[in-house]
């Protein structure tokens, strides 16, 4: 049988590894979260690196096409002011005025308006054609304002090629300082749309192209319903607007979707690029790895503390077993009493505190008497009965908490009183006859007073343990062959800690 120490050692140890049974794995999700939050970073990270390398690629092949635009109506202004074209002939201002890059597919036309807004010259349909073009917003504002510069229309459905267009037109001052007219050039969304379509953004990516005053030139993917629209009022444009250039994740305005946006102003032109990347479509690697990461973890984790449970339930019922062998170890199996090593251990225990506090401990050795008669007489059976049934008159006698009734063996009985002289333990002896007199057996029809006890008392304080129990055994002895059935008391020497005997009847029934 392991020693209490020993036993408790070993239920610190499996409650140290219950415990990290469920720490190890609550320790490994801690990491793995952490890792996991750093693979999304790094994630987020390379979706804006992507994204703003592919904002650059469409910048700047959006802002070359402005600037091919651009530098083609300023050489148109430049030629129109040579007095070397004045009288010159139509086929041939064509050839100087026109490039052949500008007419390519796509590029839409060349145009030169009078200052009336009737067509002058046209690289691709014949002069005139569509009428007049005052009402156009690129016309008004050049008529309006001689330093507009370059001016970048609202997208609008051409008269001429029934397409969806953008103009980019410059003034023509007259030698006068006078308006003198506007020269245009077109490009067709479908430029952009086919640009575009070649870049993958995912599912729910999209394009915006918009002017800095909040007019949409165009989206991809392609809705004839989001061309010229006024978002300025969006509080996503409102950000481009205030920040220049950067990235973001927000909810779209138009549908929504939860993007990363990507933006930046094309080149020195008034227009807004942005780029919008679903974050469902950023984060569906990392949510698919941290899925199967994660139900990895949980079910570990799962099977841990499940284990830890089953190793708890174990442990309890193993403290219950042990505990129940102990008090085994410690209990007498007839009586249900303490037995001798428990007599033992708590007589050490009150003689060790008695030292320290100066305080006695009385110690009474009870025997049955006559036991052996009753044995003989009656049977081992009523002999068993008559020893329960003093252990039930013993214990009926003693309240105290500290207080210890046990059987040390055969017919004798031990009452161990910390805290109490000599005359106390006197008193509890006294008691403890007037109780056994009330004891009958039935079985053997033994009637009350049958069955009586001789008592050994002695009292010490600290000491060794063999010498107190010596001295009341001695006692007990002494009751015996005064006759049984009474209490004799062993009293100290005044000048020394062993004991004497004093033959002495305290009581007698």
């Amino acid at each position: 049988m392991p020693s209490p120490r020993r036993l408790l050692a070993a239920i610190k140890t499996v409650r140290v590894w219950i415990v990290l049974g469920v720490l190890a794995p609550l320790g490994m999700l801690l990491v793995s979260g952490f890792m996991l939050y750093e693979l999304r970073r790094e994630m987020w990270a390379r979706s804006e690196d992507t994204s703003r390398n592919l904002l650059q690629v469409i910048e700047t092949d959006i802002a070359r096409n402005v600037e091919i635009m651009d530098l083609a109506l300023q050489g148109v202004v430049a030629k129109v002011a040579s007095p070397h074209l004045v009288d010159a002939s139509e086929p041939l201002l064509q050839l100087v005025l026109f490039d052949r890059v500008v007419t390519a597919d796509g590029m839409g036309i060349l145009v030169l308006f009078d200052e009336h807004g009737t067509g002058l010259l046209n690289s691709r349909y014949p002069s005139g054609a569509g009428g007049s073009f005052a009402d156009r917003d690129y016309f008004q504002v050049h008529q309006r304002d001689p330093d507009a510069g370059l001016y970048i229309s609202k997208p609008y459905l051409s008269r001429m090629s029934g397409a969806y267009t953008v103009a980019f037109s410059r003034r023509i001052t007259k030698p006068d300082g006078s308006f003198g007219g506007v020269a245009v050039a077109t490009l067709k969304l479908s430029h952009f749309t086919r640009i575009l379509s070649q870049i993958d953004l995912g599912r729910n990516g999209s394009i915006n192209l918009i002017r800095q005053d909040g007019i949409r030139i165009m989206r991809y993917p392609y809705d004839v319903r989001d061309v010229g629209a006024d978002v300025s009022g969006s509080s996503n444009f409102q950000r481009f607007i205030r920040e220049g250039k950067g990235s973001f994740a927000e909810r779209a305005n138009r549908d929504g979707v939860h993007r990363l946006f990507t933006f930046t102003q094309v080149g020195t032109f008034p227009l807004v690029l942005s780029i919008g990347i679903s974050t469902e479509d950023v984060e569906a690697g990392w949510r698919a790895r941290a899925l199967m990461i994660g139900v990895t973890l949980l079910a570990l984790f799962g099977l841990a503390v499940l284990l830890a449970l089953l190793c708890g339930r174990e442990l309890r019922r193993r403290e219950a077993v042990e505990a129940e062998l102990a008090r085994l170890s410690m209990t007498d199996g007839l009586t249900g009493l303490p037995n001798r090593r428990r007599f033992d251990e708590a007589l050490a225990v009150a003689l060790k505190a008695s030292s320290r506090s100066g305080q006695p401990v009385g110690l009474l050795i009870v025997d049955a008497d006559h036991f052996k008669r009753f044995n003989d007489r009656y049977g081992h059976a009523v002999g068993d009965e008559i020893l329960r049934g003093l252990a039930r008159c013993l214990s009926a006698r003693i309240h105290r908490p500290h207080d210890l009734v046990c059987r040390v063996g055969g017919e004798e009985f031990g009452v161990i009183l910390p805290g109490t002289d000599a005359e106390g333990a006197a008193r509890v002896a006294e008691r403890l006859h007037e109780e056994v007199a009330t004891l009958a057996v039935a079985s053997a029809g033994l009637s009350p007073g049958a069955v009586t006890v001789s008592i050994g008392l002695a009292e010490a304080v600290g000491g060794a343990q063999a010498e107190l129990y010596q001295a009341a055994d001695t006692a007990l002895y002494a009751a015996k062959s005064a006759g049984r059935n009474r209490t004799c008391r062993a009293e100290a020497r005044p000048t020394a800690p062993r004991l004497r005997l004093v033959a002495k009847v305290d009581a007698a029934s």
